[in-house]
C-alpha cells in the first residue's frame, strides 16, 4: 500500500511539473531579437539568399542527407550560447570548440557544405554575411528542398569569439533524456512544449547511430509497439544493423518510411510506438506526456499544423542570439585575428 501511495505521489509530481513547465514555456520569450530583421542584407548583399539556396540545391541533389545535416547544425548551434556560429569553430591553442562534445562528435557532418556556402559568400560580400545566419538560412532551404515549409529567415546574427564545450555537453539534448528533462531543456531556451514536439519532427530526414538507439532497440520496443508482427519485423533489421556490442556508428533514418522526404510520417510511427530514439517515443508514451501525446496525435493527421508550428518554432529558435555579440568571421571555423 505505501509503495502504491508513493508511485502515486511521483505520478502527480510529474504531471504538476510537466503543467508549470508548459505554462512557463508559453511565458518565457527567447533571448532579444531586436537587431534580428528580414532586410538586413538587403542593401549590403542582396544575393545572400539566393547564394544559399543555389548550394543547398546542388549539395541536396548530390546526397539528401545533407539536407538533415545542416538543420542539425542549426540545432546544435542555437542550443549553446545562442545562434551565433559557436559550433562551427575548429578546437585551436587558444579556443576549445564544441565538436568534441558528447552529441557532437563522430555525429556532426556538413562542416565542409558550410565552407563552400562561406567560400560564395566571401567573394560575393566579403566580411558581410555572418556564418550564423548562412546556417539559419541553410536550415531553411534544407527543409524546403526535401518537402518541408517554407518559412522568413530573421537575420543579423554575429558569430561568437568564443566557444563551449561544457554548454554543449550539458545544454543540447540526448537521446535516452526522459521527458521532464527534455522539457525543462527547451524551456531553459525560452522554447515552449509545443515548440519541442514540432522541432523532434525533425528526424523525419534525420539519421541515428546505433549508439544512440541501442538502449531502445533492445530496451522497451518491443512493449510500445505492442507486439505488432510489422513491428516486430522493423526491430528485427533494427537489431541486425546494431547488435548489443559493437558497430556504434552504423546507421539507421529515424523514419523509415520516407527517410529524403519532410513529412509527418515521423509522428505516425511514434503512435505506432516505434519511434527509434527513446526521447523521441517520450514525446507520446511518457504517463506524464499529456501535452505532448496529444500534439503527436495532431501533427500525425494534419501535416498543415505540423508544418505552421515547426515553422514558428524555428523562427523562435533561430531568434535566440548570444546577448555578447560578437563578429561577422571570414572562415567559419576560425575566429578573425
Amino acid at each position: 500500500m505505501e509503495a502504491a501511495s508513493f508511485s502515486k505521489s511521483v505520478f502527480l509530481d510529474l504531471a504538476v511539473m510537466i503543467c508549470i513547465l508548459g505554462a512557463l514555456g508559453r511565458l518565457v520569450m527567447a533571448q532579444d531579437q531586436s537587431k534580428l530583421t528580414l532586410s538586413y542584407y538587403d542593401k549590403s548583399c542582396p544575393a545572400a539568399q539566393q547564394i544559399v539556396r543555389k548550394e543547398m540545391d546542388c549539395a541536396v541533389r548530390q546526397n539528401p542527407r545533407n539536407a538533415a545535416a545542416i538543420l542539425r547544425l542549426h540545432f546544435h548551434d542555437c542550443f549553446v550560447q545562442g545562434c551565433d556560429g559557436s559550433v562551427l569553430l575548429d578546437d585551436t591553442a587558444t579556443l576549445l570548440g564544441e565538436k568534441t562534445a558528447s552529441q557532437n562528435v563522430n555525429s556532426l557532418i556538413g562542416f565542409d557544405l558550410v565552407d563552400r556556402i562561406k567560400n560564395q559568400l566571401e567573394g560575393e560580400c566579403p566580411g558581410v554575411v555572418s556564418c550564423a545566419d548562412l546556417l539559419a538560412i541553410a536550415a531553411r532551404d534544407a527543409v524546403l528542398l526535401v518537402g518541408g515549409p517554407y518559412w522568413d529567415v530573421p537575420v543579423g546574427r554575429q558569430d561568437a569569439k568564443t566557444a563551449s564545450l561544457e554548454l554543449a555537453n550539458t545544454d543540447i539534448p540526448t537521446p535516452n533524456q526522459n521527458l521532464v528533462t527534455l522539457i525543462a531543456k527547451f524551456i531553459g531556451k525560452g522554447l515552449s512544449t509545443q515548440d519541442l514536439v514540432a522541432l523532434i519532427g525533425s528526424h523525419t530526414i534525420g539519421m541515428a547511430r546505433c549508439v544512440n538507439f541501442r538502449d531502445r532497440i533492445y530496451g522497451d520496443f518491443v512493449a510500445t509497439s505492442q507486439f505488432d508482427l510489422g513491428s516486430k519485423i522493423y526491430l528485427s533489421k533494427l537489431q541486425s544493423i546494431c547488435p548489443e556490442i559493437g558497430h556504434d556508428s552504423k546507421i539507421s533514418p529515424m523514419d523509415y518510411v520516407s527517410p529524403n522526404v519532410f513529412d509527418n510520417i515521423f509522428y505516425q510511427s511514434l503512435l505506432k510506438g516505434e519511434g527509434l530514439l527513446n526521447s523521441d517515443q517520450e514525446m507520446y508514451t511518457s504517463l506524464v506526456g499529456f501535452e505532448t501525446a496529444d500534439l503527436v496525435k495532431t501533427y500525425a493527421v494534419d501535416p498543415i499544423i505540423f508544418f505552421k508550428h515547426f515553422s514558428d518554432a524555428m523562427v523562435k529558435m533561430g531568434n535566440i542570439t548570444n546577448p555578447l555579440g560578437g563578429e561577422v568571421r571570414k572562415n567559419c571555423r576560425f575566429v578573425n585575428t
